[in-house]
């Protein structure tokens, strides 16, 4: 179980980390003012800046022992963690098999599982759904917008 003062905690620290990235990465482009104007990096720097601080207040707001949400004991019980990973875990392969497998095998694969592993549809219905799916998405953006989503080492293993 996760109390929500970790839980609030934990966002902040991760939105935080996420703000000072922004900042850092906007340095490198340049946030002053060139002869052309604005440059490139000043808008993210800012956006970053304002994540740090909300990060900040969050964290503040957490670590505080004031009467608030932060301090109620428990904010995700094993039943309700049990479901968040029944969502993330598929969606977590699902991207680390992109690289391997493609777009359209991944996509086939990530949608059959989240429809017939938890019994939510039948293996046929879920394997037409899953094919339907990889074939949309193939039409949509090979052919249609004639953009190539990764194809994956597999295709390139077998020369596709």
């Amino acid at each position: 179980m996760i109390s929500r003062r970790a839980l609030e905690l934990a966002t902040a620290v991760l939105t935080g980390s996420f703000g000072v990235a922004v900042v850092i990465s906007s340095l490198d482009n340049g946030i002053g003012w060139s002869s052309a104007g604005v440059d490139a990096g000043t808008f993210p720097f800012l956006t970053g800046i304002i994540i740090v601080l909300g990060s900040l207040y969050n964290l503040f707001r957490g670590v505080m022992p004031a009467a608030t949400l932060a301090s109620v004991p428990i904010a995700i019980t094993s039943i309700e963690l049990r479901r968040l990973a029944g969502l993330f875990v598929p969606a977590a392969i699902f991207v680390a098999a992109i690289p391997l497998a493609g777009m359209y095998v991944a996509s086939a694969l990530y949608i059959f599982a989240v429809l017939a592993i938890p019994r939510q549809q039948s293996v046929p219905r879920a394997l037409g759904m899953a094919a339907a799916t990889a074939l949309a998405l193939y039409v949509l953006f090979e052919r249609m917008f004639q953009v190539s989503l990764p194809h994956g080492a597999l295709a390139a293993a077998f020369g596709f």
